[in-house]
Formats: C-alpha cells, sequence, structure tokens
C-alpha cells in the first residue's frame, strides 16, 4: 500500500529531452511466446542491430530478472502477475529515459500485457508474438524444461500445466518456426524503420 507522503518528483531532463539526444523514438519492444520459442535469442539479435545502428537499446531477459529484482517470486499465477507488473514499470522507466527496451518474456496472460500497455503512451508498446508450436518448442527443449514438465518435475508449466494466452491483436508477428533468427530480426527492423522510429 503506498503511503500518502509519497509525492511524484518532476525530473529535470524530460523523455523528449532523451529522445532529441538519442536521435530515435523510445519504447517497448515486448516479445511474449512459449518456452523455447525463440523470444530471447531474437531480442538479443535486434538489440545488437539496433545498437550497431546507433541506437540506445537493453534486452530486459526473464531468466536473468529472476536472478535479482524478481528472485523472491514462483511460478504461481499471482507470482507471474507480479513479475510482469515490476518488469513493466521497469520498461516504463527505460522508455522514459529514451531508451528502446526489449523484453523477453512468456507473459502468458493477455490481462498482464494489456497493464504493461496501459503504463505507457500511444505508440511505446509494440506487442511482438513470437509464434512457434508447442510441438517445435517442445522439441528445442534447450534447457530440458518440457521433459521436466511432462514427468512432472516443474508446476504451472506454460503450455503443458498452465495456460498461455496468445496475443488477439499483436503489432507484429514473427514466426521462428518458419523462419530463421536472422529473418526475424530484419521483418522487426524494417517494421521500426517503417514506423520511424529508429534510425
Amino acid at each position: 500500500m503506498s503511503s500518502k507522503n509519497i509525492v511524484w518528483h518532476d525530473t529535470s531532463i524530460t523523455k523528449e529531452d532523451y529522445r532529441k539526444k538519442n536521435g530515435h523514438h523510445s519504447f517497448i519492444l515486448w516479445f511474449t511466446g512459449l518456452s523455447a520459442s525463440g523470444k530471447s535469442t531474437i531480442a538479443n539479435a535486434v538489440a545488437k542491430e539496433l545498437f550497431d545502428r546507433g541506437n540506445q537499446a537493453f534486452v530486459l531477459d526473464g531468466d536473468n530478472i529472476r536472478h535479482g529484482l524478481n528472485k523472491d517470486l514462483g511460478f504461481d499465477e499471482q507470482s507471474r502477475k507480479e513479475n510482469i507488473r515490476r518488469i513493466g514499470e521497469v520498461s516504463k522507466l527505460f522508455v522514459e529515459s529514451g531508451q528502446i527496451v526489449l523484453t523477453a518474456f512468456i507473459s502468458p496472460y493477455k490481462e498482464d500485457r494489456a497493464l504493461v500497455r496501459s503504463l505507457v503512451e500511444d505508440g511505446e508498446f509494440i506487442e511482438v508474438y513470437v509464434q512457434c508450436s508447442i510441438e517445435e518448442c517442445e522439441r528445442r527443449d534447450p534447457k530440458g524444461l518440457y521433459k521436466k514438465a511432462r514427468n512432472n518435475e516443474i508446476p504451472n508449466f506454460t503450455g503443458i500445466s498452465a495456460p498461455y494466452e496468445a496475443p488477439d491483436n499483436p503489432e507484429i508477428v514473427v514466426d521462428s518456426e518458419k523462419n530463421s533468427v536472422e529473418e526475424c530480426k530484419n521483418q522487426l527492423i524494417q517494421f521500426l524503420i517503417d514506423k520511424g522510429y529508429i534510425k
């Protein structure tokens, strides 16, 4: 519960100031999809391309965040919701600082992704659905998580014992089952160029 004694303090440098200096729009590229769909791999490929083009970009990865900021959270529904809420707030700070933040989280619930969208202004949240069938994700299974989930060693595993709600109207869909990482990256970079968001 927030205190009545906490007052918002305006900053001396505005979001527009940062954007003008960086020479590009600031926004969230929110990658959502099943485990092993390629979210982190594609997000990092896009971030490298953005960086090489002179854009300020940073990747927030689901596993990495759970090593620090969210290490106190489990994988039950409420913990998952809090995980995404916190990431949304952190992502908003990146947008306010004029940067591009790429988030790679399963984020299985539509409601939670909508909450993050509501935290920022129009045009600052780009939902990227990394489309890949459960069969292909399970075939890849780089961390052996699907196998453990099938053996009931991991409870509440998305796609097996917990739901995944695919986006209804994402800004962009990349098909990581049919296309390579390079092709998915190029698709996203072209999308951002067409929008006039990046250098």
